[in-house]
């Protein structure tokens, strides 16, 4: 598999890397999670994502990459453990690391990523928001000097608050996720810039929306699917019927479309089995996508440009179940 480089770390990360939340027992039996690394690892794939956040995951892949591991680059993040999490304390902090450690069986950490950064009402980072600083980055730079890290990076969700993190230039890697897809496009007008301007990896996570751009859903035929709107509605009808014209399905047409950006240095793919390994391995090495595919998907994606109001963030999923969805939470 092709291999590129991550930004201003100099790291060599295969364009298709695996993403480790659905590893985890929570999804998957430890049996399969295992053999499903292990193929990863066969075919090319050399740089490996996980959290605190994600259940077991860094468990299932410890024990997945076990005499597996020469070359590998891990990714894991600080954020959610121990519980009560604290993200302002550094004990609980140098606890997460040790942990990490032991779970994923290493003695060093490539990239270490401050995870949910631009969202202070889940983990309150920073002591001052508008210089981006906090304890973490002096926890961070400690690990550093002392070889356990070698790089740091953000992972968010949002658009506008991660860009001005980004702004700031103490990081050198960016995984975003949600915003950035055949349909969801936010991270395309600032955040993916900015990232550029600082020469930070850029890692796209979620090319399928978490499912998402992984079918076609009848849910967007049925009128008593209330909560999606119209003009989404539209959009994904459009996009079903150019998926059937163009012959490529939509999970490989959104694998495509990302890898397309020359700015982006790769993207993550949460496989659950050998064989969704398999078929995205087989997208990813088919390269990018044709300027007029490119072109085509362009002006679908234009019928709806910004997130209608009101839709669910985790539509992906929904679509398989959406009479479940019973609308937002409080205001």
């Amino acid at each position: 598999m092709d291999k590129v480089i991550l930004g201003k770390t100099g790291l060599k990360v295969s364009k298709l890397c695996f993403g480790g939340l659905f590893v985890a027992s929570m999804f998957n039996e430890i049996e399969q999670a295992k053999s499903t690394v292990k193929r990863a690892i066969e075919l090319g794939v050399n740089m490996i994502d996980t959290a605190p956040g994600y259940g077991n995951s860094e468990e299932v892949l410890g024990k997945g990459i076990k005499g597996l591991d020469k070359g590998l680059i891990i990714s894991t993040k600080l954020g959610g453990r121990p519980i009560p999490f604290n993200a302002q304390d550094k004990a609980g902090l140098k606890a997460s690391i040790k942990e990490s450690l032991r779970l994923l069986g290493r003695d060093m950490i490539d990239i270490l990523i401050i995870h949910e950064p631009d969202r202070p009402g889940q983990y309150d980072w920073w002591t001052d928001w508008e210089g981006v600083n906090g304890p973490v980055l002096e926890f961070l730079q400690e690990l550093k000097k002392d070889s356990i890290i070698k790089y740091i990076g953000l992972g968010g969700t949002t658009v506008y608050e991660m860009t001005h993190l980004v702004n700031s230039g103490k990081f050198d890697v960016l995984l975003t996720a949600f915003n950035c897809s055949l349909l969801w496009r936010e991270a395309m007008y600032e955040l993916i810039p900015a990232a550029k301007k600082q020469n930070m990896g850029i890692i796209v996570g979620s090319p399928l929306q978490q499912g998402a751009l992984a079918r076609k859903y009848e849910a967007v035929n049925d009128p008593k699917v209330h909560w999606l709107s119209s003009p989404r509605r539209e959009q994904m009808k459009k996009l079903y019927a150019f998926s059937d014209k163009c012959g490529l399905s939509l999970p490989e047409l959104s694998l495509r479309f990302v890898i397309s950006n020359p700015d982006i240095s790769c993207v993550l793919m949460g496989a659950r089995t050998p064989e969704e390994v398999e078929q995205n391995v087989s997208a990813i090495e088919k390269g990018p996508l044709s300027s007029s595919i490119l072109a085509e998907l362009d002006e679908i994606a234009a019928m709806v440009p910004f997130r209608p109001f009101c839709e669910p963030f985790g539509i992906g999923h929904l679509l398989p179940k959406p009479l479940n969805y019973k609308g937002p939470g409080m205001a």
